[in-house]
C-alpha cells in the first residue's frame, strides 16, 4: 500500500484573508490537482492567510514539519509591491534552493505578458518537502503547472523532485501533464 501524499496549499492574500473577497487560489489548485494526479490517494493542508512574511514563513514550517506535507503550493504575494513577501518568507525557512522552478515558470508566463519577468516565484525543500510558489491568478497557475504545448509546465519535475527527497511515488494523468523520471526511477 503506497503512502499518503499530503499537500499544502496556501493561498497569501490580505484581502482574501479579511474576507474581502472570495480566494480563487485554493479552489484553483484543487481542481487541478485533481485531474492530475493519478496516484497515489492525496490529501490537503489548507491555508488562507495574509501577506505578512512571519505568517507565511509560520505556516510553510507547520506545514512541512508538523502536517509532513510533502509538497507546499503557494500561490500570491510574488510580485515586486511592497507588500509581496512571499518569495522572502519562503527562503527564510528553506534548506535547498530550487532555481529552475521559478526559471520555468517565468518562460511559459512570458509567452502570455511581458510582465512576466516582475514575477519573483521561487521553490525549496525543506527537510522532506518541496515547497513551489506559484502565481496568484487561476490561469496563471494552470498554465504553469501544465505548460504549454512548446513549453513543458513545472509539475512534470514535481514527482521525480518528491522521489528523491523520500516522498511517495506520485503518478500523473499523462493528458493533463506527463511526469518525467529517467528510466532508472520509473515503476515497472
Amino acid at each position: 500500500m503506497s503512502e499518503e501524499l499530503v499537500i499544502g496549499l496556501v493561498s497569501i492574500s490580505d484581502r482574501a484573508s479579511a474576507g474581502v473577497y472570495k480566494d480563487e487560489g485554493i479552489p484553483s489548485l484543487k481542481d487541478w490537482l485533481s485531474s492530475a494526479i493519478a496516484a497515489p490517494k492525496w490529501r490537503d493542508e489548507t491555508r488562507l492567510i495574509a501577506d505578512e512574511q512571519p505568517v507565511i514563513e509560520e505556516a510553510l514550517k507547520e506545514l512541512v514539519d508538523e502536517r509532513r506535507c510533502h509538497l507546499v503550493l503557494t500561490t500570491g504575494g510574488t510580485g515586486p509591491a511592497r507588500r509581496d513577501v512571499t518569495p522572502e518568507a519562503t527562503l527564510a525557512v528553506a534548506d535547498k534552493v530550487m532555481p529552475g522552478f521559478g526559471e520555468q515558470m517565468r518562460a511559459i508566463s512570458l509567452k502570455f505578458v511581458p510582465t512576466a519577468i516582475l514575477s519573483r516565484q521561487v521553490a525549496v525543500i525543506r527537510k522532506g518537502a518541496l515547497i513551489i510558489n506559484l502565481p496568484g491568478q487561476p490561469k496563471s497557475i494552470r498554465e504553469t503547472l501544465q505548460g504549454l504545448p512548446e513549453v513543458p509546465g513545472i509539475f512534470a519535475a514535481v514527482p521525480y523532485c518528491i522521489d528523491l527527497i523520500g516522498g511517495p511515488y506520485i503518478e500523473t494523468h499523462d493528458a493533463v501533464v506527463k511526469a518525467f523520471r529517467p528510466k532508472s526511477a520509473q515503476k515497472r
